[in-house]
């Protein structure tokens, strides 16, 4: 019997087939699904801001922050047996919640979140099979690491999969 793991804001967890992992509540945060399609080990991290490094003198959970969750997962992953050479990633999140945000350097942390996922994701060089970012509603996801199915639900709108 196969179980969904929960994975909490500024959060990041791994799971292996036939399990499923979720977040809620995706707004300006990315949700950063990555999986070993050969072992089927996968993880989610649910990050909130872009780069750690503004927060200097600050005790950090690395799982806020793009450059340093992302990492983590993937170390994660490579000690279940996930190959970093294999993985691919999804990516989901990253909106504009709020009028006020488009406007102001600080409400553009969605697209900031975006583009530091993707840098992060390039440079350790796992590719981005499919993403659902931007746009101004949020999102909740569910992420199968047997099939690749990156779940995608939000208000008012049909279930999706990326």
């Amino acid at each position: 019997m196969s179980e969904i793991i929960k994975v909490g804001m500024a959060d990041l967890k791994t799971c292996v087939s036939p399990n499923g992992i979720t977040t809620l509540g995706l707004g300006s945060c990315v949700g950063i699904a990555i999986c070993d399609p050969v072992t089927k080990i996968g993880g989610l991290a649910h990050i909130m801001l872009p780069n750690s490094k503004a927060m200097k003198g600050v005790q950090q959970n690395v799982a806020k922050f793009a450059d340093t969750g992302i990492v983590e997962l993937v170390q994660q992953m490579e000690k279940l047996g996930a190959k970093r050479a294999r993985m691919v990633s999804k990516i989901a999140g990253g909106a504009t919640m709020f009028n006020f945000q488009s406007t102001s350097s600080l409400g553009q942390v969605g697209d900031r979140n975006v583009e530091a996922t993707k840098a992060m994701l390039q440079q350790l060089k796992i590719p981005i099979l499919a993403e659902d970012t931007g746009q101004n509603f949020g999102r909740t996801v569910i992420f199968y690491p047997a099939t690749g199915a990156y779940h995608i639900r939000a208000v008012g709108k049909p279930e999706y999969i990326i």
